[in-house]
């Protein structure tokens, strides 16, 4: 079948501006722009897997036609960061002439928040000398990593993470094309995991195709290497209740399970605690005492000894209050 030899989040990227789902705004102006056949530089920003480089590439697809390749260039910042890539690559594709009706190019820089300060400093000139001829779209995922004159250079458009309801349109779209049965527990669970992320969402949703063709929230979550939140919020109400051999046992197990790291554990305790019968008092207790573990974890800290001393922590509230 045709969809074993392709990578989903390539075989359903959108090709239109209709297929973009979650930035409606966003789409609305770029397509003004194309339909007037005149784009400023634009700056794309935010979270992972959620249209950036698809809406990036559907304008260069639009605004040439069938010979946008002639017209477009791809880069990804993160694998070439220097200043050489915008002196040589960038700067020889800028001083040519477009090919056909519209009077310029479009260099399309992925990931530009992962560009060296002193490669963003060449990019400024560069898009102030090629004006005429190029325009930029830059995408990247931290607004705040990217040099204030190339912002104030560029429109800014900050993409938001996809909707529940737009995921599980997109769910049903590819269930239909690829024959698959998904309850409604399991299209919960995908959303919950996706956190939505359109791309983490079309992985988990052809690795688990490939097993089995009905998806079932077990084997999103095992596929995903996520524990089931209720897994996570018996540890917790068990450390509570100081329970502390009991909730370190039932921590190893789900971690072992389903294979995760401390970070993983940390990031789903963090959700999950909301979901306690405590106070709000101790609520942000514990959410202050996670930032401190998640920032050890990140510095290489021992994550058992972490995640230990959390547990212990918890038992330690009641007595606190």
């Amino acid at each position: 079948m045709e969809s074993t030899h392709h990578v989903w989040i390539e075989k359903y990227r959108p090709d239109t501006f209709d297929d973009i789902k979650g930035q409606d705004s966003i789409v609305e102006k770029v397509q003004a722009f194309v339909e007037q056949q005149n784009i400023p530089h634009l700056l794309f920003a935010g979270p992972a897997g959620v249209g950036k480089s698809s809406l990036a590439l559907v304008t260069a697809r639009q605004l040439f036609g069938e010979g946008w390749r002639q017209n477009c260039i791809e880069l990804n910042a993160s694998d070439e960061r220097g200043i050489d890539v915008i002196r040589n690559k960038i700067k020889d594709f800028a001083r040519t002439k477009a090919l056909g009706n519209v009077p310029f190019k479009i260099i399309f820089l992925d990931e530009c928040d992962s560009l060296t300060r002193e490669a963003q400093q060449a990019l400024r000139r560069t898009m102030e000398n090629y004006t005429h001829s190029t325009r930029f779209v830059l995408s990247c995922n931290y607004l705040s990593k990217i040099l204030d004159p190339i912002q104030s250079r560029c429109v800014v458009f900050k993409f938001k993470p996809l909707t529940r309801e737009h995921l599980i349109t997109i769910i049903n779209g590819i269930a239909t094309k690829e024959e698959l049965t998904i309850d409604d527990e399991a299209k919960e669970a995908l959303c919950e995991i996706s956190n939505g992320d359109c791309r983490r969402l079309e992985n988990i949703l052809q690795s688990c195709a490939a097993v089995n063709k009905t998806i079932t929230p077990d084997l999103v979550f095992s596929l995903a290497a996520v524990a089931r939140p209720h897994e996570i919020k018996e540890v917790l109400e068990l450390a509570v209740h100081q329970k502390f051999i009991s909730a370190r046992k039932k921590l190893l197990d789900v971690m072992l399970q389903y294979g995760l790291s401390g970070i993983d554990v940390i990031k789903q305790v963090q959700k999950s605690v909301w979901d306690l019968n405590i106070t709000d008092r101790t609520k942000v207790k514990i959410i202050d005492r996670i930032g401190e573990v998640e920032f050890r974890l990140v510095e290489g800290s021992d994550e058992f000894i972490q995640l230990e001393s959390f547990l212990a922590h918890l038992g330690t509230l009641n007595e606190l209050q």
